[in-house]
């Protein structure tokens, strides 16, 4: 590519109808001149070819990408990744915004996941690392989707739940029980308090635990539950399978009493769940696996808060994501961008709840809530309940008084005096 028609590839906001163009921002380290691999980047993105030989066109005014922003944010002596082809030569860490024009995909996330994460991003010239770290939506883009039925406000309306954190928990064992002591221990937890009981990312529809039979043992009991209680329960369960099965298992198990689904996003895709969204009249619930092994090294892949973002436009009413501490690998940074991108304003997008994940327990509520200012989270603790010394009512009843405790401003210690079940969790789960 010539110096003319790297050029070519650049312009300015002002000078485009933004309307028209998504951004996708990205790192990348280029072991060439940072303007040429960017606009190399545009090209391979875009129109690899703007024109056919002998003919007096130039198709990139309408669909080429163009770099609207490029800074060089460090320089480097040798190339941080050594890959075949790569030149051990000086090499330059930039970070560059491209404004793509959305009708060359249209509102289709796996299009639109071709041209900004495909072969034109990750095998562009020059470009040794690349990670997109974020994309920028204009309303004309975002008026195509629907985003979360129900999202924030609608899993409380269910609930009846309006002025604390709502209270996850996954049934452990989470592999090997059949569905009669599964549905027992699911009952001991909403009668303990627990909102919502789920399966594990791990369980599917398998022969020790067929999803028809499950779920219509642990729909009974949700039923059962709530009129124990006088409170409204949720049912949590795992259909991720082969994407031509949800329709099928999703349509069982809401017949059998399961008031929510969740899939494994990244092992089914964004467009699977998009199907499943305009299908379903229940809550859609994203479970992160899969999602580190593109996220985790420093600039390369899709940042986490991308992933967050494209789930909660696929139409997930609640996004457990990694949360804080060692468990889970992530910097406190990361889990709050992750939040923020889950509640923040996005158009007509509705919120969605986010759920950070990560040994959890009675103490963990009051502790979120310090951290993150808003009681719009859900904590989801396994063996927090399910591995409590007295058993999963106990479990889920501490989680709610260790709510209770902080919200009153009562010391653990002293609010554990009076609360057997907080004092065991604080035995068996504290430091």
């Amino acid at each position: 590519m010539t110096k003319k028609q790297s050029k070519d590839f650049f312009s300015d906001r002002s000078s485009l109808d933004m309307d028209q163009y998504l951004v996708f921002d990205y790192v990348f380290e280029s072991f060439i001149d940072p303007e040429e691999a960017a606009a190399h980047l545009c090209q391979e993105q875009s129109t690899a070819q703007w024109k056919r030989v002998g003919v007096d066109e130039d198709l990139r005014e309408q669909f080429g990408a163009k770099v609207i922003e490029l800074s060089v944010e460090k320089t480097l002596d040798h190339p941080s990744l050594k890959l075949p082809s790569v030149s051990d030569t000086r090499s330059y860490v930039c970070r560059v915004k491209i404004a793509h024009p959305h009708g060359n995909f249209g509102p289709k996330l796996p299009n639109l996941l071709t041209a900004a994460c495909g072969e034109g991003a990750f095998f562009s010239p020059g470009i040794s690392l690349i990670k997109l770290i974020d994309i920028e939506f204009p309303s004309k883009f975002l008026e195509h989707f629907e985003g979360p039925k129900f999202g924030v406000e609608g899993l409380r309306d269910i609930l009846g739940i309006y002025d604390r954190p709502i209270f996850f928990g996954v049934v452990k064992p989470n592999i090997g029980l059949p569905p009669e002591p599964f549905a027992e221990l699911a009952r001991q937890s909403w009668l303990g308090g627990l909102d919502i009981a789920k399966d594990d990312e791990l369980l599917g529809d398998v022969p020790w635990s067929p999803l028809s039979k499950r779920t219509a043992l642990v729909g009974k009991v949700r039923k059962e539950c709530e009129k124990a209680t006088g409170m409204a329960k949720i049912y949590l369960v795992n259909i991720t399978d082969e994407v031509d099965r949800l329709i099928e298992l999703h349509d069982i198990v809401v017949r059998n009493g399961a008031n929510a689904v969740m899939l494994n996003t990244m092992t089914v895709g964004l467009s699977a769940a998009r199907m499943l969204q305009k299908h379903t009249k229940v809550p859609l619930v994203a479970h992160f696996d899969f999602i580190a092994a593109f996220t985790r090294i420093p600039n390369y892949g899709v940042s986490s808060e991308l992933f967050t973002k494209l789930q909660r436009l696929a139409g997930f009413d609640s996004i457990i994501l990694p949360g804080f501490g060692s468990r889970m690998k992530t910097s406190d940074s990361e889990v709050f961008n992750n939040v923020e991108e889950c509640l923040k304003p996005m158009g007509h997008i509705k919120p969605s709840l986010p759920v950070p994940a990560g040994s959890q327990w009675a103490a963990s509520t009051g502790e979120l809530h310090q951290k993150l200012n808003t009681i719009d989270f859900g904590i989801v603790p396994g063996r927090g309940v399910f591995g409590h010394p007295m058993g999963p009512r106990a479990g889920a009843a501490s989680l709610l008084q260790g709510w209770e405790a902080y919200h009153r401003g009562i010391p653990l210690e002293d609010y554990a005096k009076s609360h057997v079940e907080l004092r065991a969790s604080m035995e068996a789960f504290g430091n």
